[in-house]
């Protein structure tokens, strides 16, 4: 077992909810979702021509409101994929998301998830959404499940975008659409 895989499982297993408060417990969650987020790019291969030439960097986007802040870029900051360090980008809309390899799809009042999901149907994105926002999904979806963070995913979307995912982070989700 790679350290990676090794955190990814210490992440999963470690993240219930046991602070009294909401907004505490809204915090953790955010943070180990926040701690993901980065790490999903271990477990995904792009199509041809999806990543950047040379040492460019892989850019993990959030598009429309920002839960995380500091949190992510601090999760970020110590991963590197493929040799590659992690840049994280905060968008508006997902016009903006050429380069985009993970997209945490939050929306916002002007562009809803379900448009921004949209927008992205046809890029090679992995795109991540939040069960807080509503019923759209994205290839990965968290939820809290028995106060933990969990996660589905969606393959069949992530094939249509010529996005595979490793069959180690399958394991790890709690439903799977197939292909």
């Amino acid at each position: 077992m790679n350290a990676g895989w090794g955190i990814l499982w210490a992440v999963l297993l470690a993240s219930p909810i046991m602070t009294p408060s909401r907004a505490s417990a809204e915090t953790s969650d955010r943070a180990v979702k926040a701690a993901f987020l980065p790490r999903f790019a271990r477990y995904a291969t792009w199509p041809p021509g999806a990543m950047p030439k040379g040492s460019g960097p892989f850019v993990l986007c959030v598009i429309g409101a920002d839960p995380f802040g500091a949190m992510l870029d601090n999760a970020a900051r110590t991963q590197v994929v493929d040799g590659r360090r992690i840049a994280v980008r905060r968008l508006q809309s997902a016009d903006e998301a050429d380069g985009c390899h993970i997209a945490f799809v939050e929306g916002s009042r002007n562009q809803p998830v379900g448009q921004l999901l949209a927008a992205l149907a046809q890029k090679p994105v992995l795109t991540v959404t939040d069960a807080t926002n509503g019923g759209q999904h994205g290839i990965i979806h968290f939820s809290i499940v028995a106060g933990r963070v969990r996660f589905f995913i969606d393959e069949a979307s992530a094939a249509r975008r010529r996005i595979a995912i490793s069959s180690r982070l399958l394991a790890l989700a709690i439903g799977v659409r197939q292909r």
